[in-house]
């Protein structure tokens, strides 16, 4: 083809071809905004992860910062209560030597007078005694009567002659005057030691400052430590915590970097943690690469797909019209060879309507579907070969194709002579000489989606319509019962205890039950009435003929009577009864639709259940009530356990003998947001039987031994505080972890707590549930039986479990002095009691004539109204500064 030819080519063709080039040139362009944008894209989510894991980790090394100082103030405050205590005097080589203060070459602990004079210090003594008074940390405490811990700036020791950072606190003598400084002396890397450097790059950086920018010691991913900052200036940080980019021009190496700092919530120490900014960049380069190697391969597939689809446009442009007519005419009736195809020609009437279809061709299948030779139909009207269905069946979906272009339906063929009952399909499209109709026989389709309506309404095991038939039938049925003004009433059935025959005897027996079961209410319903199995062991039965609540009772007396006589399974050897509980609801009192009558029948069948099984329940708007005001409730508790809306009362126990406080017992109250002060009794048993008795009871240890420690802060004389444990907390193996965590959080000893529990947590001699209580015992924490004489244990039981003591419950305790049998029990619990070395609590004293009767009795401990009644914290202080709460007799 000469350049001539190929240009009059491309002009003749050039709307076909033009669209190529556009479009290959727009999806170029998408692909390299899409290259481009992407890469901007993970570049900054590349930023934004470093960010986080940057400001994570500077909380992480913070954190430990902190524990690392909180344990040697911790020796710092153990050392100024002991020279408190002993007036001034302490001998630091008995601290060592007992192990209360490290022995290591990098602690040092140093007790200075008010003149800055060493008095006692664990440093070896040949080096020579100086005079600190200049220094920072004795000049702070000297001239500030504050009891905190200072945190000096690293300093050269006087007495080593090398660099360290000092943590002290002031002494005061018994005047509160200023007697001197115990300061522990640690070198600045120290507080470092914990980074581990393998896990750095090359440029990153982990810095300990303190908060107003004194310098502590730093430690870079290469292993280096330095001593002096390796940024210039303050400025790349800014407020207690927070995360930045820092360009190189900070950096005394010149290398940007980004920096998370966090400042620790007890002590003036701030980490800074620095990644390298061209670390990241560097570990990009792979994708940076890999994205632009796919844009450029993009493109160029993107390049010669439009060049090769230009050139078959131009090929297939230059058919002719006439032959693509005939060619499509020929395609849409040999589609599909097992298809019977007609093509009709329109035949007009005089208004230029459409009066009828002439069959112009036709295939031997579709001659096969009218049961006449192909040639008989050639060359015949439609209404000659249909003539009772054309008027109404045939020419108006002729007509209707004419103008849409297409039609579409399916017919039902009735049997005739020897020829079977058939589907077909109808296809009707027109062309451009009139209409393609194509027929297909899908007989077999629709009787395999017939069967598979079967399938998918039946239910596998019983063989019953299942709940995807009942949802689709039931609007049916109550629309037929509006209309016709009557009664419809839907039955919830389910089996009690259907469970225990699948736990113990297998699903298999559990499904022959269901099987019999089934057949049993097919029994007693009437023809009228439907039944359909739910799921499990539910049941739903549609009474749609009931004239009267009678009619309705009658139905579930019946369906509860058959299922109790027991049913034979298995081998036939063993009978197995179970019982039906059975929930109604009514249309219209009780709903309007299906979804509303079942979920209140659902309602009325487990208020059936809960109550007495084996019984029928119809449908009251205050079961739906109270329903929702449980559940509400149960999620209320638990938000108020996790949201911290409990709070504690404190009942003392004193010593029988002088009234002296021995004990507070921790007493749980949920302060309700709309109810107020809801008292224990009322959500306690819901926490047991919803599950949430464990978190309740952690949050009651928690919020108690915090209440200690803050105590303990005010200058209170505390006693321990004991917290009621339940057995299904005992159950769970985990409550003597959970109170060694408590108490250690709080830096308590384990004499300040104890545990009362209840009698059923200690009936067993074995099991998970004593292993348990042994573990309790061996934190420290000592271990009281609650109201004892309630339950089932006994006294033998008891000291097999070597329990501390025991509390005898107040309805014991309020039946004395009314005969001398009540005595001489309380007397025999005392004696046995003690007899297994375990102190005896009395609960619910109310009266002197009851104490007078413990005193004599020799009771240890005494608690109940007449001594106190639980009261918050704040007055729980009150009756610790007290002591005493009745005279000595």
């Amino acid at each position: 083809m000469t350049f001539r030819n190929t240009v009059v080519f491309l002009q003749h063709r050039a709307r076909y071809l033009a669209p190529w080039p556009l479009i290959c040139g727009l999806l170029i362009a998408v692909v390299w905004w899409w290259g481009f944008s992407t890469i901007d894209r993970e570049q900054a989510d590349i930023r934004k992860q470093a960010h986080s894991a940057v400001s994570a980790q500077a909380r992480t090394y913070a954190e430990q910062v902190e524990r690392t100082i909180g344990q040697l103030d911790y020796i710092l405050r153990s050392l100024q209560f002991n020279w408190q205590r002993n007036g001034g005097a302490l001998n630091l080589e008995e601290h060592v030597y007992a192990g209360l203060v490290p022995k290591s070459a990098r602690i040092s602990v140093t007790i200075l007078d008010r003149t800055g004079m060493p008095v006692t210090t664990t440093i070896p003594a040949h080096h020579k005694r100086r005079s600190v008074a200049a220094l920072e940390h004795f000049q702070f405490h000297a001239a500030n009567a504050s009891h905190d811990v200072f945190i000096s700036k690293p300093t050269l020791n006087l007495l080593t002659n090398r660099d360290i950072v000092l943590l002290s606190r002031r002494l005061d003598d018994e005047a509160g005057a200023f007697a001197g400084v115990i300061a522990l002396a640690i070198e600045p890397k120290f507080l470092g030691s914990f980074v581990d450097d393998t896990k750095l790059g090359p440029d990153d950086f982990v810095s300990i400052r303190r908060s107003d920018g004194a310098f502590f010691a730093s430690k870079k991913g290469n292993g280096a430590q330095s001593t002096t900052p390796n940024f210039r200036g303050q400025r790349v940080v800014s407020g207690p915590q927070g995360v930045r980019h820092v360009a190189g021009d900070n950096y005394i190496d010149g290398k940007a970097r980004i920096v998370a700092w966090y400042t620790t919530a007890s002590y003036p120490v701030m980490l800074l943690v620095g990644t390298s900014d061209a670390a990241l960049q560097q570990a990009y380069q792979p994708r940076y690469r890999e994205i632009w190697a796919s844009m450029l391969s993009a493109s160029l597939v993107l390049l010669v797909l439009g060049a090769a689809g230009a050139r078959r446009t131009a090929l297939r442009v230059g058919q002719k019209q006439s032959t693509r007519e005939v060619h499509e005419a020929y395609r849409v009736a040999t589609e599909n060879a097992k298809e019977g195809f007609y093509m009709l020609r329109p035949c007009y009437g005089p208004d230029n309507s459409i009066v009828d279809f002439l069959i112009e061709d036709c295939n031997e299948r579709g001659a096969m579907f009218r049961g006449l030779p192909k040639e008989s139909l050639i060359g015949r009207t439609v209404s000659n070969i249909l003539p009772v269905l054309f008027s109404s069946h045939m020419l108006p979906q002729c007509r209707e194709a004419m103008q849409t272009g297409l039609f579409e339906d399916e017919m039902l063929v009735p049997a005739r002579g020897n020829r079977a009952t058939q589907w077909l399909q109808r296809r009707l499209v027109r062309t451009s000489a009139g209409l393609a109709l194509t027929l297909r026989d899908v007989t077999e389709t629709k009787n395999q989606e017939a069967a598979l309506k079967r399938l998918a309404n039946a239910d596998a095991v019983t063989s019953l319509p299942n709940r995807h038939w009942l949802m689709n039938y039931l609007p049916t049925a109550i629309d037929h019962a509006r209309a016709a003004g009557r009664m419809l009433a839907v039955m919830f059935v389910d089996l009690d205890d259907f469970k225990n025959i699948n736990d113990t005897l297998g699903h298999a027996t559990g499904d022959e039950l269901l099987k019999a079961a089934a057949l049993r209410l097919q029994a007693v319903i009437r023809p009228e009435d439907k039944i359909a199995r739910l799921g499990g062991d539910e049941f739903t039965i549609i009474v749609e003929a009931a004239q009267t609540r009678e009619d309705v009772i009658a139905v579930a007396e019946r369906i509860i009577d058959t299922l109790k006589a027991p049913f034979v399974l298995g081998d036939g050897t063993r009978q197995h009864a179970v019982h039906a509980s059975v929930g109604i609801s009514l249309f219209p009192l009780n709903g309007a639709d299906g979804e509303t009558l079942l979920k209140h029948a659902d309602i009325a069948m487990y208020d059936a259940k809960e109550n007495a099984k084996g019984r029928y329940r119809f449908f009251e708007p205050s079961l739906e009530r109270r329903l929702v005001n449980r559940l509400t409730r149960e999620a209320e508790l638990k938000l108020a356990i996790e949201g911290r809306q409990l709070i504690l009362y404190y009942q003392p126990r004193v010593r029988g003998d002088s009234g002296e406080i021995t004990s507070m017992e921790a007493l749980v109250r949920w302060v309700h947001p709309v109810l107020g002060l809801v008292p224990p009794c009322e959500f306690i048993p819901m926490a047991e039987k919803i599950g949430l008795i464990v978190p309740l009871g952690a949050e009651v240890a928690r919020m108690a031994c915090e209440q200690i420690a803050q105590w303990r802060t005010q200058g209170l004389r505390v006693v321990p505080v004991s917290v009621n444990v339940s057995a299904q907390q005992i159950d769970t193996g985990t409550v003597s972890t959970m109170l060694t965590g408590v108490l250690e959080a709080n830096g308590l000893d384990a004499s300040l707590l104890e545990i009362e529990v209840t009698e059923s947590a200690t009936v067993t001699k074995d099991g998970a549930a004593v292993s348990e209580l042994a573990a309790i015992q061996r934190t420290g924490i000592k271990l009281y039986v609650d109201d004892f004489g309630t339950g089932y244990s006994c006294l033998a039981q008891l000291k097999d479990l070597d329990m501390d003591g025991l509390k005898i419950d107040r309805a014991f305790t309020s039946r004395l002095g009314t005969s001398r049998a009540d005595a001489a029990l309380y007397e025999a619990i005392v004696s046995m009691a003690h007899a297994l070395d375990m102190r005896v609590v009395a609960e619910g004293v109310e009266t002197a004539e009851q104490l007078a009767a413990l005193q004599a009795l020799g009771c240890e401990e005494v608690q109940g109204y007449f001594i106190a009644r639980p009261v918050p914290a704040a007055e729980a202080a009150m009756l610790l500064e007290k002591r005493f709460l009745f005279p000595a007799p």
